[in-house]
Parts: C-alpha cells; sequence; structure tokens
C-alpha cells in the first residue's frame, strides 16, 4: 500500500472529525472500502496462504488482541509500544509470515528507545486501527467457525467411528455368545447321555447281581419218585395192554388136545412184569414171593 494512500485516509479522517452536521463523502467511502479491501488482501492470502492453519489463526488472535485494547484505551502507554523482543510477540508477529506488514498498516512503525527495539503506536492512523481491527475480527471469526465446524466434523467421525467400533465388539460378542451356548448345549447334552447310560449300566448291574444271588441262594431241584396214583395209574395202563396182548395170543377154539377127553383147558401162565416187582419194591420179600408163586397154575391132570 502506497504511502500516497494512507496520506488521503489520514487527511479524509481529519475533515471527517472537523465536519459535524456532513458525513462522509464517496470520495471517502470509496477510501475506506479500498483500505477495508487491502486489509482483507493482506490477511488472505497475505497471512493465511504461507502460514499453517494453527499458527495463522493464533497471529490472528494476537494482532486483534493488540488492536482491541487500543481501541479501548488509546491514551494507555502500555498499550501504545511494546517491544519486539517480547517472547509472545516474537512466536506470533516477527516470525510468521505477512504479520509484520498488517501490524504496519494498522499504524504501528518500528522505533528504538534506548537501545530497546519498540513497534509505536502513531495516533494520527487511528481511522486506520479502527478499519484494520473490524477486519481483524470479520477473519477471526470466520476462523472461529471453521474451526467449530471442523472440531464438530472431527467429533462426528471420531462418533461415527467409536458407533461402528462398538457394533463390531457388540457383534463380536454376540458370536462369541452364540457359539459358547452352542458349546455348553452340546456339553450338557452329551453329559446328560452319558448319565443315562451309566445309570442303564447301573441298573443292569444289579439286577445281574440280583439274579446271581438268587441261584446261589435256591438249590437245584429234586426228582421225586413217583406218587402212588401215578403207580397206581401206570400199573393199570400195563395191565390193560397185557390184556390186549393175551387176547391177540389167544388162537379161537377150546384149546383141547385131540384124543383127550374130560380135559380142561390150561389157562396161559401169567407173565411177571418186573416194573411191578421193582414199583412194589416196599412191600415184603415174603408177599412179592406169594404172589409170584400164587400166579403160576399146576399143569392139567391127564388121564392115562
Amino acid at each position: 500500500m502506497s504511502a500516497s494512500i494512507s496520506d488521503a485516509l489520514a487527511a479524509a479522517a481529519e475533515r471527517r472529525t472537523q465536519s459535524t452536521s456532513e458525513g462522509p463523502s464517496h470520495a471517502e467511502l470509496m477510501v475506506q472500502h479500498e483500505k477495508r479491501q487491502a486489509f482483507r488482501r493482506l490477511i488472505d492470502p497475505g497471512i493465511m496462504r504461507p502460514n499453517a492453519e494453527p499458527q495463522a489463526y493464533k497471529s490472528l488472535e494476537t494482532l486483534l488482541k493488540i488492536s482491541d485494547n487500543l481501541i479501548r484505551e488509546p491514551e494507555n502507554p502500555k498499550y501504545q509500544r511494546f517491544k519486539t523482543t517480547n517472547s509472545i510477540i516474537q512466536e506470533q508477529i516477527i516470525k510468521p509470515k505477512g504479520t509484520v506488514e498488517y501490524l504496519r498498516e494498522l499504524g504501528f512503525k518500528p522505533t528504538i528507545e534506548d537501545f530497546q527495539p519498540y513497534y509505536s503506536f502513531m495516533p494520527s492512523r487511528m481511522e486506520d486501527l479502527k478499519i484494520g481491527n473490524m477486519i481483524l475480527r470479520e477473519a477471526f471469526d470466520l476462523q472461529t467457525k471453521k474451526k467449530e465446524q471442523a472440531s464438530v466434523t472431527k467429533m462426528t467421525q471420531k462418533e461415527m467411528a467409536q458407533e461402528a467400533a462398538d457394533k463390531a465388539r457388540d457383534f463380536v460378542a454376540y458370536l462369541v455368545g452364540s457359539s459358547l451356548r452352542l458349546f455348553l448345549q452340546v456339553k450338557l447334552a452329551f453329559m446328560e447321555d452319558r448319565r443315562r447310560k451309566q445309570e442303564l449300566e447301573e441298573r443292569e448291574k444289579q439286577l445281574r447281581e440280583i439274579r446271581a444271588a438268587r441261584a446261589t441262594a435256591s438249590p437245584p431241584p429234586q426228582q421225586t419218585a413217583p406218587s402212588t396214583r401215578t403207580r397206581q395209574r401206570r400199573r393199570s395202563n400195563r395191565d390193560e395192554e397185557d390184556e390186549e396182548d393175551e387176547d391177540v395170543r389167544q388162537m379161537p377154539g377150546t384149546g383141547r388136545v385131540l384124543g383127550a377127553t374130560g380135559d380142561e383147558p390150561q389157562p396161559a401162565p401169567a407173565e411177571h412184569n418186573i416194573d411191578d416187582v421193582d414199583e412194589d419194591s416196599s412191600m415184603s420179600g415174603v408177599e412179592s414171593t406169594l404172589n409170584i408163586r400164587g400166579s403160576e397154575r399146576p399143569p392139567p391132570y391127564e388121564a392115562h
């Protein structure tokens, strides 16, 4: 920005202070507009482009604080000058690009007092200070909104990432829980089947032991002699069979011998069954002998 423009602006400011009832002229408005545009260009791209965004934001904040203090208390010597060796001034004004140029357009110029470098404000540049302060606040508010939006966007992305991580963790937990439940169900089914099998084997073992105990306790069945009624029935059956055999052996006729008269037919000797002797072995030997002898008949008498 040339010195002629600065002089014109200073003259316009003086005329405006001298005039009480008249407003700014068209020429003065054009000068103020050009001044605002010049300050905007000093900020963007002058400060915002060559510096990192966090550094540019801090530099704008420092310039705004210097101008605010001086506008609020213009007669305070504390705010009318500051050392260039100050650490904050070094970090936020001297080192960054474009900030010293903006500071000079606000009305500060480098001075030396007692061999100490200073930046001192020129009171005749108060109008430039106010215009530059207005543009600084405009740019600073815009950058603050961008920063807040970026923070919200970053927070939103972080929340989305956290939500995705939570969903993934819940899904993994669901899979693990399902697998664990399935494993427990299979294990319980296996244990139940094993328990039933053990119970069945235990019952079979008990039944075998009971059967073995019963077999050991009860004696084997003994053969008993046939009862009297059974012996009588067997004897009756044998007698009937003997009679049938006797009928078959007898020839028809009287059984007399030719040429012999008066002879009685001789009956066939009764056969003695050995089984009867065995069954009646309980009788005395004398009765058995009498029965056997009584069954024999004397031979028939033959006439001479």
